[in-house]
């Protein structure tokens, strides 16, 4: 299955050091913006849901 629409944060700043984003069905793939044919780290989208709830609390 493929990755689609990556994306990245707006809080990036325009530069290429930081992490894209994309879904496919069930899960979250993470890459490093530099390195787009490179490896993907897939999460159960409940799992990423959770990071992000953490993140936003600054934990």
């Amino acid at each position: 299955m493929v990755w689609s629409d990556w994306r990245k944060s707006s809080r990036s700043g325009g530069n290429s050091n930081c992490v894209e984003v994309a879904h496919r069905t069930g899960e979250a793939g993470l890459r490093d913006s530099k390195n787009a044919a490179g490896p993907v780290l897939a999460v159960p989208v409940e799992s990423f849901g959770r990071l992000l709830a953490v993140a936003a609390q600054g934990r």
